[in-house]
Parts: structure tokens; sequence; C-alpha cells
């Protein structure tokens, strides 16, 4: 980085609060290689130990990115993971080569892990023993701060005046070798990390917004991890277009039998089997393996014992007694969906529509999403079942009891209880 690029990445915001500035911005520099050059990619045992000796002496908080393989391979593993601290530079490494980093997330314990929209990584990176024990994220933090984008290239462009190079985000990382414009794109992701996070936290500071950012911090580094979805194949692409028991049946057998063959062959189940074709199947619900080769998806290019596999999955749904059809929708957990209230309960339906107006005010005068402000699931659940006596303190702990933050309960009970009073 030139002496030109330092003391730029060391001026104040180019915008506050996500405001346009009152002057036009100089048009950004252009980041085109890592200062130290790219870091060799750490793929031994002897190597990462070198590595953790490193971050373990450096100093401050640490930047941190993985890669996936997102569309390409099975599961969200990561590929690679990226990381920069002060007094150790930056270093990428080879999660295949060296598959336990947990020596590494040892070294940084108590130490703050820079992540931009952290709840992305954070799953892979638990996979391999690197949890941080508190963390930055500099998306949600974005968003806190009013910038109406928050990717990392917008937010590094906005805040710091550089522009990064993004064209490798949805690559194939688990090729091997990596070729090194993908490693210099990886390399330049933790690069300004630090001042980003530095940056940010004087902008939320000046807001009167960091306390709330820690507590949103705090929050998503002590989550556990998501419990396994119910029912996944629920979420088939399309899937409101089947009604019936039986073509349901057939969704579930082809998309369970698509993720065993995916999970065997380590690929993206989309590459083995299509949403739109299994569900153009159940629908059609083909009788024979001729019937099924007419259907889109299933075309010639499709081997005869892939075009079995398919059928035979068919079959086993068409065979299944009636009994054993999987029900229609998901059980509720919660409130109807918004839609039905003026039907099920006009009086919830007119305390949802003053609540829901009553945030939408405030975050638009706090320069913040609304679901940042308070998660609108929150919201519907407090309308639809309400405290009996909606006083501060009853409204403030039934928020509480859904996982809003502190600072969220302080902003939003006061809108609620006047919602509540209003309209009960």
């Amino acid at each position: 980085m030139t002496d030109a690029q330092e003391t730029a990445a060391d001026t104040s915001l180019r915008t506050t609060g996500g405001a346009p500035p009152d002057d036009v911005a100089p048009a950004p520099i252009p980041l085109l290689e890592p200062r130290e050059g790219i870091p060799p990619v750490v793929a031994s045992d002897d190597a990462l130990a070198r590595v953790i000796a490193a971050f373990a002496a450096g100093s401050g908080p640490v930047a941190v990115d993985a890669e996936r393989a997102s569309g390409y391979r099975y599961g969200q593993r990561a590929y690679l993971v990226q990381l920069r601290r002060d007094g150790a530079g930056s270093a990428l490494i080879d999660p295949v080569g060296c598959p336990d980093l947990s020596g590494l997330g040892e070294a940084l314990h108590g130490a703050e892990w820079i992540l931009h929209a952290a709840t992305q990584d954070l799953p892979c990176l638990r996979e391999i023993g690197m949890t941080p024990t508190g963390l930055f994220d500099t998306e949600l933090a974005g968003r806190l701060a009013g910038f109406p984008r928050v990717g990392l290239g917008a937010m590094v462009e906005s805040v710091l005046g550089y522009s990064l190079e993004k064209g490798h985000s949805a690559v194939d990382w688990s090729t091997r070798p990596l070729p090194d414009p993908w490693l210099r794109y990886a390399a330049l992701d933790v690069e300004l990390l630090i001042d980003l996070r530095n940056a940010l936290e004087e902008e939320l500071d000046r807001q009167g917004k960091l306390g709330w950012a820690q507590e949103e911090f705090a929050a998503i580094a002590a989550a556990p991890p998501a419990p396994p979805r119910q029912d996944p194949w629920r979420r088939t692409s399309g899937m409101h277009k089947v009604r019936r028991r039986r073509q349901m049946a057939v969704v579930r057998e082809l998309w369970n039998t698509r993720d065993q063959v995916a999970r065997r062959r380590d690929i993206s189940p989309g590459k083995v089997l299509g949403d739109a074709a299994i569900v153009e199947a159940a629908l059609a619900l083909p009788a024979t393996v001729q019937a099924l080769t007419a259907l889109p998806g299933y075309g010639h290019r499709m081997g005869r014992r892939q075009l079995e596999q398919w059928q035979a999955a068919i079959d086993r749904a068409r065979e299944l007694p009636d009994t054993e059809l999987p029900q229609p929708g998901q059980p509720l957990t919660g409130p109807p969906p918004p839609r039905a209230w003026a039907d099920k309960d006009p009086v919830a339906a007119a305390r949802l529509s003053a609540a829901r107006a009553a945030v939408s005010e405030l975050a638009e005068r706090l320069h913040m999403p609304q679901e940042n402000l308070i998660t609108p699931d929150t919201v519907r659940r407090v309308c639809w079942e309400p405290p009996k006596d909606p006083t501060p303190d009853a409204v403030g702990y039934a928020l509480a009891g859904y996982g809003a933050r502190h600072w969220q309960i302080e902003q939003v009970t006061p809108l609620l209880v006047g919602a509540l009073i209003t309209e009960a």
C-alpha cells in the first residue's frame, strides 16, 4: 500500500450514517495488491504452527474471513480461511490440508474477531475448531449506522475510499491449486477490515449507537449453532404448486434421494437434480421411466441408471399408504400469517397495523432497517398475544422472552405499549 493509500485509509468516513456528503466524494482508489503481497497458502502442520505463533504474538483485533464452495459442493464447509492482525500480517490457510484449526482458535482466544456478515462464516469456522469469544460485524455495524449498501465492497468504498475487485466471490473454492488471482482477492478481503472496523466504531459512537452494536455482536458470538431444519424438503423451490399429499410425498422422496447422492458425491444438490425437475415429477406422477424422460429436467443427457433412480423414488411415493403421506403445510408455532388476521382477529390486526407504523417511523428516524430495530416476528407475536395488562414492564418482559436485546426493548417498548393500549 502506498503512502497516499495509507493516508486515505486513516481519514474519517466518506459518508456518515449513509447520508450523502456535502460535496462529491473523490473517486475510490483501486486496491489491487495486499500490502505485503499474496501470502503463501498454509497447508501443512509446520506452516500452520508458524502462523499460530505469529498471530498469538500479534496485537489488537483479528480480521477473519472464509471462502466456501456454495453451488459446487455439498454442505457449507470452508475451503480457505483468511486472517490479518497487527504484528502478524495476513495469512491464507487451506482447511483441506489443515482440517483442524482449533490450535489457532485457542491462540486467538480473548481477541476480538472482525467479520463481515458474521453469521454466514461462523458455522463453517466452527466446524474446523474456530469460535470467537467476541466479535465486531462490519456488515451489521453498517446497517445500524444507516448505510444504504452494506456489502464489503460497498462499505470499503464508502467508508475508506477504496474499491475492491469482487469478481471471484462465487468461484469454486474447492479448486486445487487455487489460482493467484483468487488468492489475491481473498487476501484483499481482510486487508482493510481492521481499518473499516475502527472507522465504523467511531461512526457508531458519534451516532450514540455503539452500545447497541456491542449488544448485537455479543448476541451473535453467544448464539448456539442453529438446529437442523425440520422437513427441509418443504423448502423446495416451487413447492407452492404442489397441492396433493401424494405429490408432496414424491417431492420428499426425490429430495431425500437427491440429498443422499449429493452427499456421497460431495456435489451441490442442485447440480444433481434441480428443484424445478423435482416439482415437475411431483405434479406429473409418471408411472414409467419413459414418461419421466419426457418431463423437463429428465432429458436425453441423463443416463438410464439415473433415470431409474429417480423413477424408483417416485414409485416409493406412489406406493405409500395414505397414513404415511406428509401433511400439507407445517405446524404453526406462532401467530397466523398477517394476511389472515383481519378475519381471525380484527382487533389484533389493528394492533399490528399500529405497531408496524410506529416501528417503521422510528426505524426511519434512527436510519436503520426495521428488522434490525426489532424483528417483524417479535412484533407479530406481541401483537397477537399481548400481555393482559400492557404496561412497559410487561411488554419489555415479553420482548425479552422473544430474544430482543436491551437496547431494542428500550427503544421499542413505548411504541408497542401505545399500539396495544390504543387498539385494546
